[in-house]
């Protein structure tokens, strides 16, 4: 990978929100995906005067190697909304009754998040506004996809993806479905998002509920 390290995720969110200059008002809603993207996203808001929000999503990893991503599951009101990876399916063909064992096992997780970040109060609504989905970084890309088709769904004005890191090929796929897509870091040899990071260690729910918190979105 070429060298364009960030320091960690908050380094990430301000080197983010300084190319979203000019691109955000009064109205825009920035939306991250925990748990990473929920840091990056709380330096992109403050930088911005933009409202700041979760958009609780979880990777459906592949039976025996749940580090490779053959879907995604995000929560829209009382619904889950499922993208499926077909070229990651396809190529691996897992046991149906296991697929569906990581889905029950995401989806009961992806319920425990919503409560745990959210609690009663309920999602601000992207209808009519520019909204800028975030993440600490993009991998196969369906952790977003899924975020996107979930945004899609409620009819924004606007709809940016904007992350720090991302391998060309899923960075030109996305671009392709949202109206603008910032990703400063498009290394051609690719391997991991935590290599564009000196500080790439785990967010815990508690530093969500804090960084939320400092986005005035809480509380």
């Amino acid at each position: 990978m070429q060298r364009a390290r960030y320091a960690d995720r908050h380094d990430a969110g301000r080197v983010l929100a300084g190319a979203l200059a000019g691109r955000a008002d009064g109205g825009t809603l920035v939306l991250g995906l925990p748990r990473g993207g929920v840091v990056v996203a709380a330096e992109v808001a403050a930088t911005l005067g933009a409202e700041l929000d979760v958009l609780v999503v979880r990777k459906l990893g592949v039976p025996g190697h749940p580090e490779l991503a053959m879907g995604a599951i995000a929560a829209v009101g009382n619904a889950v909304e499922t993208v499926w990876v077909r070229r990651v399916l396809d190529r691996l063909e897992p046991d149906e009754a296991d697929i569906d064992a990581v889905r029950d096992r995401e989806t009961a997780e992806l319920r425990r998040r919503t409560a745990a970040y959210r609690g009663a109060r309920p999602a601000p609504a992207p209808a009519g506004r520019h909204v800028v989905l975030v993440d600490d970084g993009l991998a196969t890309g369906a952790t977003m996809r899924v975020a996107v088709h979930a945004v899609m769904a409620s009819r924004p004005a606007r709809l940016t993806v904007a992350v720090p890191v991302g391998p060309p090929e899923v960075v030109a796929e996305l671009a392709a479905v949202v109206d603008a897509l910032v990703c400063p870091v498009v290394p051609g040899d690719f391997r991991s998002v935590g290599q564009a990071y000196a500080d790439f260690a785990e967010t815990t729910d508690g530093e969500v509920a804090d960084a939320l918190r400092r986005g005035g979105t809480v509380g």
